[in-house]
């Protein structure tokens, strides 16, 4: 190893870290109370058990939001610490004794790898199970935004198999107006409409009022019924899409559902593919805010930390509202989910390296 971490390595890894979890606790104490004082009311309603507003709600929020608010305050401990390092002109004292400004920013790098690999772990695979009992306590006895009703549903389930609803109502299992089509060469070759369809179970359905025909060449053939059992390898979770279930699935849960619904000719999920390419991009934001900030805030100007710590606010919410515009700008369609998960940090990465070499040196 080129360099070895010395005892102020381990005091500026102590003070990034220290500054981090203590900004985030911060934080997270008042969005609590915030969230309570919003939602008191149903809280205070008697279906809702006390246990399971904390255990179920307040232990499955303070993780998620820790870990959304994770780059703004990497950048903010950064920028405070640094901050009162330069203002007690203990960095002027470190470079004036030989150590180079790239020597100096190994801990920083050491506490930036840190904060990547356990935002990672986080976001890939302990928040997602978290959040899904979250979001199932939000859906019981707050808010209900749980999609439990579709029309016009159409996805392919299998190479040249087309199916279709009508609508699909997830409270009863029922499906309207079904129909499911067989192509081979791009011909029909079959083509199955029912009145309804019932879901049983994973991958089980039962066709209600059906009737069948099969195309051979200038023939048909028509078979009709009141009732078939049936497999399709889909379940309504597959169309049934609402915008917080990419919160609840794992990272590779993420990509596999991703790679099924491009397959399957699924247009709506552009929500899933940002969110996807965002959880590799936060871990590259940690370095990059970390650069921006102790290159920042290293230089002890006139007017104390106060001047550096506005500007660090000013970057890192341009940074969040950069991320916002970008991914609405996917979602309407008009760049990809991977672009506008890495434009900011490719952006942001341009103004680390102009101010990394207006560092102090």
């Amino acid at each position: 190893m080129k360099f070895k971490l010395k005892r102020i390595d381990w005091y500026i890894i102590k003070q990034f870290l220290g500054t981090y979890v203590f900004a985030i606790a911060l934080i997270i104490s008042i969005s609590v109370v915030f969230d309570i004082n919003e939602k008191i009311d149903k809280f205070l309603n008697p279906d809702v058990p006390l246990k399971a507003i904390i255990v179920d709600y307040y232990l499955n929020f303070i993780p998620y939001f820790a870990n959304l608010f994770s780059p703004l305050f990497t950048f903010i401990a950064v920028i405070f610490f640094t901050s009162k390092l330069a203002d007690r002109s203990e960095i002027i004292a470190m470079l004036a004794s030989g150590m180079s400004f790239r020597r100096l920013m190994l801990p920083y790098a050491v506490s930036a790898t840190i904060i990547a690999i356990v935002t990672f772990i986080l976001n890939a695979y302990i928040i997602p199970p978290a959040n899904e009992t979250r979001i199932d306590f939000q859906n019981k006895y707050i808010r209900n935004k749980k999609v439990d009703y579709v029309k016009n549903a159409q996805l392919e389930i299998e190479p040249g198999v087309i199916a279709y609803f009508d609508s699909y109502d997830a409270r009863s299992n029922m499906g309207y107006r079904f129909s499911l089509e067989h192509f081979e060469d791009k011909k029909l070759i079959s083509r199955l409409t029912a009145k309804s369809i019932k879901y049983d179970s994973l991958y089980q359905w039962t066709v209600i009022d059906y009737m069948i025909r099969d195309f051979d060449g200038m023939r048909e053939h028509i078979s009709q019924g009141s009732r078939k059992d049936t497999t399709l390898t889909i379940v309504p979770s597959d169309f049934l899409i609402s915008v917080n279930d990419c919160e609840t699935m794992t990272t590779p849960e993420l990509n596999t559902y991703i790679n099924r619904q491009k397959k399957r000719g699924i247009g709506n999920i552009q929500t899933f593919q940002i969110e996807y390419h965002k959880r590799f991009a936060t871990i590259m934001a940690a370095f990059i805010l970390t650069s921006i900030g102790a290159s920042l805030s290293s230089r002890k100007i006139k007017g104390g930390m106060g001047m550096n710590i506005g500007i660090g606010l000013a970057l890192s919410f341009s940074y969040i509202l950069f991320m916002t515009v970008t991914s609405t700008f996917a979602i309407n369609g008009y760049v990809s989910p991977a672009v506008a998960a890495w434009i900011p940090n490719i952006v942001y990465t341009f103004i680390a390296i102009f101010l990394y070499q207006k560092a102090p040196r």
